[in-house]
């Protein structure tokens, strides 16, 4: 991998740090037509949410554009917590009627409203975003980024529990105290 596409992906990745944290109202949105590019599309009809196997996370939910999507760990069934620039960074899928499921996709699809009036597709209960980070059908690059994590077929589980702990430290070897 070369130099420029590492510090591409960790310049994004701070970006979705600084857009998750951010409480700025307002979402870009995508969804379930036709693809515009970088995982993102824009919502003209009802979505239709398939599979595709991953190697690493097995069955993995997918787009109407093919592109992987994701779960945020601070949402719920009722509400998104991704808005503003996250929703930027994360692109809620959209639908204008009730989702369809491919066959092979074994969970509950439903709907919440957004804060912004858009429909967002649910599955198992929770939000389902793509991440822009992924450039094509198949990418998972999202997983664990900032709460997100890959939406797997059969249910509301993600399939990598993301690390909200931050690392340990350790202890001071002169037996002081931590400076807190």
């Amino acid at each position: 991998m070369s130099i420029n596409r590492v510090l591409s992906f960790l310049a994004i990745a701070v970006l979705a740090v600084a857009a998750c944290t951010s409480s700025a109202g307002g979402a870009t949105s995508a969804g379930g037509g036709t693809s515009t590019g970088g995982g993102t599309s824009t919502s003209t009809s009802a979505a239709i949410v398939g599979s595709e196997s991953s190697p690493s996370f097995g069955m993995v939910l997918t787009g109407p554009n093919g592109m992987t999507l994701y779960t945020h760990a601070g949402d719920s069934a009722t509400s998104s917590t991704c808005t503003g620039a996250c929703a930027t960074a994360w692109p809620p899928l959209e639908t204008k009627g009730q989702p369809t499921a491919k066959a092979g996709i074994t969970g509950q699809l439903g709907t919440l409203t957004r804060p912004d009036g858009a429909t967002q597709v649910t599955y198992g209960g929770l939000p389902l975003y793509y991440w822009q980070g992924d450039t094509k059908a198949g990418d998972t690059t999202g997983n664990g980024v900032e709460g997100f994590s890959i939406a797997t077929v059969g249910g509301s589980a993600p399939a990598a529990k993301p690390s909200a702990a931050a690392p340990a430290s350790s202890a001071p070897s002169s037996g002081g105290t931590y400076g807190y």
